[in-house]
């Protein structure tokens, strides 16, 4: 199935939204780890795993999987998957600080091209690139795997949120592609004298890696909402 298709509407029996969840968490996974992945493929993903979120808390708001979380022997599990929610709404609020520092990096350098000014271009795409690998540091410190401990909703979230550090790691892979060295790629913007035809050309382009990088934040900032709604569904179904 391609990536950019969506999966049908949710149904409305318990068992077929668990199954629901479940296939398209798997679709998402192929496509994050997909080699023609890209920044659309992201954006797409983003919202899908927000949508996954959703369909995760309308299961927690079940009265049969309320009383299996709330049960004495779960209560572990369902309390560390808890913590590590709190964990990926960290990761999600610095990726949505990272991309926005992407974005203003890309601005200045359409000011600068304007200008013609090639030695603060070069250091614009410097810039931009030690900023994106930069971005990818947070995932050191992130465990995503999923155990196989607890309920099948247990196994569920655990599943988003491993899928979920997936997506976030593969966006922030992505980004310093997006403007490589002078010598070796497509936005080798420093590299020949600035002609006319071509600063147009680096602006039109450069205007598109922005709106991206709008995308990538409306994307993050969307998932970063639908998993504080699951997270606080969580907390009152353990406080109740």
């Amino acid at each position: 199935m391609a990536c950019h298709q969506r999966s049908a509407s949710v149904p409305s029996l318990p068992y077929s939204i668990e199954s629901n969840v479940e296939e398209e968490l798997q679709i998402l996974k192929a496509c994050i780890s997909s080699p023609s992945a890209t920044i659309d493929t992201a954006c797409d993903g983003l919202r899908r795993l927000g949508d996954v979120y959703s369909s995760v808390e309308d299961m927690m708001c079940l009265p049969s999987n309320q009383v299996g979380l709330s049960l004495a022997r779960q209560r572990k599990t369902v309390e560390e998957e808890l913590d590590r929610s709190l964990e990926l709404i960290d990761l999600c609020n610095s990726v949505q600080e990272n991309l926005a520092e992407l974005k203003m990096c890309v601005r200045d350098l359409r000011l600068v091209l304007k200008r013609g000014d090639d030695a603060a271009a070069q250091l614009r795409i410097e810039s931009f690139v030690r900023l994106a690998k930069k971005a990818q540091k947070p995932f050191k410190k992130t465990s995503s795997k999923a155990g196989d401990e607890g309920c099948r909703l247990v196994q569920i979230m655990a599943g988003a949120r491993e899928t979920t550090v997936s997506l976030l790691e593969t966006t922030s892979r992505l980004l310093p592609k997006q403007i490589g060295s002078p010598s070796a790629s497509k936005w080798s913007l420093v590299s020949k004298r600035f002609q006319r035809r071509k600063v147009v050309c680096e602006e039109l382009q450069l205007r598109a890696l922005e709106r991206s990088m709008g995308d990538l934040e409306g994307g993050v900032e969307f998932l970063f909402r639908r998993l504080i709604q699951s997270r606080v569904s969580l907390l009152n179904i353990l406080s109740s």
